[in-house]
């Protein structure tokens, strides 16, 4: 018993003895740890009293043990002790064993303790643990397989790998032989390596050709792995783990919408429409992986396919040309009724198999056709091949169906839009031919009416100057009677009627040069209101008693760069043109004011935006027709009797203005008089005061020395203005063209003024002779004298300072007077 109790003190493992039936309690040192707080009050007291949370339990082992002398033994016994002040769930390895005196009787309980509770409860986390990979793992997003060794053979495999692999039964099997499509494609050759490298293999967006089941069809597959080498506690290669996913779904459809983007890319920027459907074929085979893809049109009578051109990928052959369908298959049939034809395997399909080598040998052992049919009629067909069994996806389908109506839809578009522009170009070729013929017919037209107006003119000129021609001619034959007679008292009236005569073919020559717009302007900043109450008088002498005059005009009239003279002729033939619409007396009002011409109005008159100033005149007389207003400003037009009109007076006053940068408009109506304005662009600056010099003032004569150059091809003009101005003292140099004038004005002469024609013989007209005297002589004075406008020569009457003109024919003694302005006063 000593030595029982000895070892019991003494050992490191909680002993406890348990006295008779009252099972006192005699522990160890390790007890006494175990104990706890109840230490050393538990040390000699009754284990019922002691333990009271587990009083059954120890009833039940004192029964057993000491009264039964049995054994017990328990593993992990989960109890619940109060121990350091709270009750505590402990784990414990209890073994009770019965204590024997020397009569073998049992007189007590040995208990050996061991808490395991942290060892249960550490097994309890990696259970956990293990069950949460465990959940994790057949719960994963992602496919797992765990493989074992160098055959990499299968261990454990998630649900979503065997979702992948088409739930084959790979567990203890190797990859070799379970997964004959892997081994195909090279995949345990990489395995090998990670094994024996210990180098992991990441792959990004792999193609796979997935079989469902070992003789199912090949589904391509995209996916997204890594091969991880798994290590033992060595640091040695165990195994493989294999995680990854499959990214099919999403590839595939970033595919057709990257396939739909560069349609519509197609479809907008192309115009042919073969060219669309090869290249719309090219987008479709690469997003399928198809080996052929074309659209061709359909003979639904003969049943033939007539390709010009499809898309094959690398060492596919064309099935350019035509093609007898029923030699591949009944599936014609099916087309006809308008039903997307998709066959996986063309030797399992009914309406295939028997032909199935014929189309295998076009690389077709599965395809899909989709029907083009319009007026319930086969016309084409959007076809695509592949040459391997292949498991045609409902998304594939939309895709296919999806180029077909687009393409067909783009292809009868640009067929539309050609034949728009062929018939807008065959539309715009009849115009343009019809617009020729119609513009040939205007220029005979127009050639014809020139030749009339030519004839009209001709023959007006010639009646009007050989009356003139005849009192010029006559008058002068009649001085020389006289004079031959010696007598004189008769030469005055002749010498009259000859100026009248000529002065008369002067205005008639004007009249000509104001219709045809080339009649020599000077024009001069003018106050148009003050032109207007100038010739108030004149017009009222002109109309006579039974015509009334009125003025109109406006406050802050502005001022008009135009040629006063011939403004003043214009108001003066409008005056007599209304006097005789009024033979019985009336009403002439002369207006003037301020206009602003907008677009709309500018356009109507011909004229640009802005400024301007109108001058009309009206009458209260007969008024004309809207045929008689249509035709007032053509030339020649008049509705006076013959010898009444020449009918230039309304065309000069249009070719006036128009002249002048403005416009005519004319407004009348049948007994309601007649309204006529004159239009004209508005001066941005003040209106030079009007001097009027007397008519027959006399001639200054010229100063000792004064020199003038003329030049003029006309001998007797040379002669008549020679005379004139060496008769009033000046020196004068005379010569007939432009080059011998240089001459002139190259030397070392005098001169104080260049008198000019401006049309002159041998290359240089009169504007370029100034022009060049100018550069050496630049204060050389210069006067033009001209017979007809050469106006573009003129600079449109824009001269420089220093030059002035003079239109022929002239008065000498104005003109005299017009030299000796220019030269200077007199000292």
């Amino acid at each position: 018993m000593r030595a029982t109790v000895s070892l019991m003190l003494q050992s490191p493992v909680a002993l406890v003895t348990l006295w008779g039936r009252e099972g006192v309690m005699i522990y160890n040192d390790a007890y006494s740890t175990f104990a706890g707080d109840r230490h050393p009050g538990l040390l000699g007291s009754e284990v019922r009293q002691g333990w009271r949370e587990v009083a059954s339990f120890n009833d039940h082992v004192l029964n057993h043990v000491l009264v039964g002398n049995q054994t017990l033994s328990y593993k992990d016994m989960e109890l619940t002790l109060n121990r350091d002040g709270q009750a505590r769930q402990l784990w414990l390895d209890l073994d009770y064993s019965p204590v024997l005196d020397e009569t073998g009787e049992a007189i007590g309980v040995l208990a050996i303790v061991v808490e395991t509770t942290e060892r249960v409860n550490a097994e309890r986390v990696k259970a956990a643990d293990r069950q949460r990979l465990a959940q994790l793992f057949e719960q994963a997003p992602s496919f797992m397989a765990v493989l074992r060794g160098p055959e990499h053979v299968f261990e454990l495999t998630n649900p979503a790998y065997q979702q992948l692999i088409g739930h084959r039964q790979v567990i203890g099997q190797s990859v070799k032989d379970a997964m004959s499509d892997a081994a195909e494609q090279g995949y345990v050759q990489v395995l090998d390596e990670v094994f024996r490298t210990g180098i992991a293999y990441r792959a990004h967006g792999e193609h796979f050709a997935m079989q469902a089941t070992p003789e199912g069809p090949v589904s391509p597959r995209v996916l997204d792995f890594v091969f991880q080498p798994i290590k033992g506690a060595d640091q040695q290669i165990t195994g493989i783990f294999v995680e990854g996913f499959d990214v099919t779904d999403q590839t595939f459809a970033e595919a057709r919408r990257k396939a739909l983007i560069d349609l519509t890319d197609v479809i907008r920027d192309q115009r042919d429409p073969d060219e669309l459907g090869f290249v719309a074929a090219a987008i479709l085979g690469k997003a399928l992986g198809a080996q052929r893809v074309g659209y061709a049109s359909i003979d639904e009578v003969r049943e033939t396919l007539h390709v010009s051109r499809d898309w094959t990928a690398p060492g596919v052959e064309s099935l350019a040309g035509v093609l007898e369908l029923r030699h591949y298959g009944s599936f014609i049939d099916s087309l006809k009724a308008d039903e997307i034809v998709s066959i996986g395997d063309v030797r399992e399909d009914p309406r295939t198999a028997g032909s199935h080598q014929a189309l295998e040998a076009k690389s077709a052992r599965s395809f899909v056709n989709v029907p083009i049919v319009e007026n319930q009629k086969l016309v084409a067909v959007l076809y695509v091949n592949v040459d391997e069994v292949r498991r045609w996806e409902d998304e594939d389908l939309s895709l296919i169906r999806e180029f077909a109506e687009r393409i067909r839809t783009a292809e009868q578009r640009i067929r539309g839009e050609a034949a728009l522009i062929e018939a807008k170009e065959t539309l715009e070729l009849r115009v343009e031919e019809r617009t020729a013929e119609l513009m040939a017919m205007e220029a005979v037209l127009r050639q014809a009416q020139k030749m009339e107006a030519v004839g009209q003119l001709t023959g007006g000129l010639a009646h009007d100057f050989n009356n003139l021609l005849t009192g010029i001619a006559g008058s002068l034959e009649l001085m020389q009677l006289r004079l031959d007679a010696g007598r004189t008292q008769d030469l005055p009236r002749y010498i009259a009627t000859a100026q009248g005569a000529a002065s008369r073919a002067a205005a008639l020559t004007h009249r000509l040069l104001a219709f045809s717009r080339r009649q020599t302007l000077d024009p001069k900043p003018t106050d148009i209101k003050q032109l207007v109450n100038s010739l108030e008088e004149l017009v009222q002498r002109t109309v006579g008693p039974g015509i009334r005059i009125e003025t109109v005009n406006a406050a802050g009239l502005w001022p008009s760069l135009i040629d006063p003279s011939q403004l003043e002729n214009a108001v003066l033939n409008l005056c007599i043109n209304a006097r005789d619409a009024m033979p019985d007396g009336g009403t002439i009002t002369i207006e003037t004011g301020n206009r602003w011409l907008d677009d709309r109005t500018a356009r109507e008159r011909q004229l640009e935006p802005g400024q301007y100033i109108s001058l009309c005149v009206s009458d209260s007389g007969a008024g004309m027709t809207p045929e008689v207003v249509a035709k007032a400003f053509d030339p020649f037009f008049t509705t006076k009797p013959i010898g009444m009109g020449t009918g230039l007076g309304l065309s000069m006053i249009y070719g006036f203005a128009r002249q002048s940068g403005g416009s005519v408009g004319i407004y009348s109506e049948v007994g309601q008089g007649t309204n006529v304005c004159i239009y004209l662009p508005r001066h941005n600056g003040e209106a030079e005061d009007e001097a009027f010099a007397p008519e027959h003032a006399e001639a200054p004569r010229g100063e000792e020395g004064e020199t003038v150059l003329l030049i003029d091809d006309e001998p007797t003009i040379r002669m008549l203005v020679s005379e004139v101005l060496e008769g009033l003292g000046y020196h004068v140099i005379a010569v007939e063209d432009g080059s011998a004038g240089l001459k002139v004005i190259n030397g070392t002469a005098r001169i104080d003024l260049l008198v000019t024609d401006v049309g002159l013989p041998g290359g240089l007209n009169g504007r370029q002779v100034a022009d060049a005297a100018r550069l050496i002589r630049p204060d050389l004075k210069v006067l033009f004298i001209t017979g007809y406008a050469e106006n573009a020569v003129l600079s449109h009457g824009h001269l420089a300072p220093g030059m002035h003109v003079v239109t022929k024919p002239f008065a000498l003694d104005i003109f005299a007077n017009r030299v000796r302005d220019l030269i200077g006063p007199q000292q």
